[in-house]
């Protein structure tokens, strides 16, 4: 039965520093220390770490907000979960929520773990030493 995965974090980098971070894949390379190779535009593919993850992007908002078809490259070819990331501003940061709809459900304790592990802990150690 799939799941949902939502969390809320906070990070001291603005919505637009985040979001390149996310989009820019040497950025994402440099945060998440595997190889990414990501589209910029709605439509594009989006391999990250080390071709592990696999996205289409669906909706792309600068500074404001990512929507994706994503998926551990292992599973079922054709199965993908719903990502949405929104970004907002808040005092001297960035409120960061994501909602990742879809989950298989063995799978999503791990997927709701490695948000944690392998971007949030990463992007706020990117962040402060920049």
């Amino acid at each position: 039965m799939p799941t949902h995965i939502h969390q809320e974090v906070f990070i001291k980098a603005s919505p637009s520093d985040i979001y390149s971070a996310f989009m820019d894949e040497k950025q994402h390379s440099a945060f998440s220390g595997g190889k990414s190779q990501i589209s910029t535009e709605a439509g594009g593919e989006a391999v990250m770490h080390d071709g592990q993850i696999i996205a289409r992007n669906i909706e792309l908002e600068p500074g404001r907000k990512i929507v994706q078809a994503w998926r551990v490259a292992p599973w079922e070819e054709g199965q993908y979960t719903l990502l949405r990331i929104m970004l907002a501003a808040e005092s001297d940061g960035t409120r960061i929520t994501l909602d990742q709809s879809g989950c298989p459900e063995e799978m999503t304790d791990h997927l709701a773990e490695g948000w944690e592990a392998r971007y949030w802990a990463p992007l706020r150690t990117y962040f402060e030493n920049r």
